[in-house]
């Protein structure tokens, strides 16, 4: 399939429902609406095309780019290429599939998360602090925890809100996964009060770190 067929395929499964929806949560007018689930069934047609891919991320459409994520070959992507299109994408929803399904799969993900820690560019700090949450929780041992939690007390409250939702991923995770700073880590969620009022849906827990710590641990034991 081409470029223009792909764009069709996907205007004819976009409703104003999840026009409106992505809209809420920042999304351009450049999109179509589709559902995650169409887009996969897309993707899964098309299988892996790199080159396709490349073509749908240029054409800055949502939709498009969604199913870019689905069909790139992540490892063929230069540290250049992969750092503008995250750059380049300010659609947080959009945002965090790329980290996911992109970046997240790259072997030198961690040399990247560590350059992208010190950045100030609010997409860059994003994903670089969502690479460092998923560390927290699956080998908290290979981070210098107390530095980190050093930076969210100083930094977090002054954030970007795009850098402060994965910051408190990280915040969360720590005091999940680390007995030892546990208390710590609840401490500096209830002095910031970020997502204290966040209303969390039927069922989730709330992101408000010392709920969200104080909900994990006691489900581990």
């Amino acid at each position: 399939m081409t470029v223009k067929q792909v764009l069709k395929k996907l205007e004819s499964l976009g409703t104003e429902k999840q026009r409106d929806f992505n809209k809420k949560y920042g999304a351009s007018d450049k999109q179509f609406g589709c559902k995650k689930g169409d887009i996969r069934k897309v993707a899964k047609e098309l299988k892996t095309n790199h080159e396709l891919g490349l073509e749908l991320w240029e054409t800055e459409n949502i939709d498009a780019r969604s199913l870019a994520i689905l069909i790139l070959k992540p490892e063929d992507l230069s540290k250049k290429e992969v750092e503008k299109m995250v750059k380049s994408e300010s659609f947080t929803h959009l945002a965090d599939w790329f980290t996911n399904y992109v970046v997240k799969k790259r072997k030198d993900k961690e040399a990247l998360r560590e350059k992208w820690m010190k950045s100030k560019n609010k997409m860059l700090a994003r994903a670089a602090w969502s690479l460092t949450s998923d560390m927290a929780s699956k080998d908290p041992g290979s981070l210098e925890l107390d530095a980190l939690l050093d930076r969210i007390e100083k930094e977090m409250p002054k954030a970007a809100p795009e850098v402060q939702w994965t910051m408190n991923f990280t915040l969360a995770y720590i005091g999940i996964s680390d007995k030892k700073r546990r208390k710590r880590a609840i401490a500096i969620g209830e002095e910031i009060g970020l997502y204290r009022e966040f209303p969390a849906a039927k069922g989730c827990t709330s992101p408000f770190a010392p709920i969200w710590i104080n909900e994990m641990v006691s489900r581990q034991g």
